[in-house]
């Protein structure tokens, strides 16, 4: 075959140069649409802070909150702040109704103390199942909660806190190997928590929330089932102050 003569050889490069430039100045690649898997971290974190200001009153009880001004202040979409919203109604913490929006859930006295009926029965009997499947292995794993509720109590942060006392008594109850009981008994903390902080004649020394919860340790250390049982109804009875006999009392 004969050898391409000087000009089509002189074609060729400057085909090869336009194809070159063509790709350079090509608009660069859009970026990845948001996975479902960091679409879920963003609510998460929302749900976190919204939980965080319902908690501590910063988010009024029965006050509205509209998706649209969430996602602007957060910068997601109207669905992620959904979700978040989703996650705070599994917990009690707000109500939503077709075409009526969303409202945070009224702090009353009465739901408090049904709420806490149902938790000192659900930890009294969970105490009873997790110390027999697990028994001075309890201890080390609620100690480093101990210490963690002592480090938020020192430092002033209240909500730290009662996330920290959440997980104490959480853990402590996934060991009694109920999971579908778990998520009452994580409403029923939370509104707890949420009653005691809104209501400003309930005693809130942090440093004393946090250190109440040695004597239950000390329980699990003994491996003593009747003194934990005892431990954690005197515990929870007097963690809001209803009057002298909660248990019992309309029952």
């Amino acid at each position: 075959m004969p050898a391409p003569s000087q000009s089509i050889l002189l074609i060729m490069i400057l085909i090869i140069k336009r194809v070159e430039m063509a790709v350079e100045n090509f608009p660069p690649r859009l970026p990845a649409r948001p996975t479902r898997a960091s679409s879920s971290r963003r609510s998460h974190m929302i749900y976190v802070e919204l939980q965080r200001e319902i908690v501590l009153g910063m988010l009024m009880p029965r006050s509205v909150l509209l998706e649209l001004e969430l996602a602007s202040r957060f910068e997601v979409s109207q669905g992620t702040v959904r979700e978040a919203l989703l996650l705070l109604q599994e917990e009690g913490l707000v109500h939503r109704l077709p075409h009526r929006g969303t409202t945070v859930a009224d702090c009353r006295a009465e739901d408090a103390e049904e709420l806490i009926r149902l938790r000192h029965d659900i930890e009294c009997r969970g105490v009873r199942r997790a110390i027999s499947r697990y028994g001075k292995a309890l201890v080390e794993p609620m100690r480093r909660q101990l210490l963690a509720m002592q480090k938020a109590a020192a430092s002033g942060d209240e909500y730290l806190l009662s996330v920290h006392d959440r997980a104490f008594h959480a853990e402590l109850f996934d060991a009694a190997g109920l999971p579908p009981v778990q998520p009452v008994l994580a409403r029923c903390l939370v509104h707890a928590h949420r009653f005691k902080i809104l209501h400003p004649t309930q005693n809130r020394d942090l440093v004393d929330t946090a250190n109440r919860h040695q004597i239950i340790i000390d329980a699990l250390a003994a491996a003593d089932v009747e003194m934990a049982v005892s431990a954690l109804s005197h515990h929870i009875t007097t963690i809001v102050d209803f009057g002298p006999n909660i248990i019992g009392a309309g029952t």
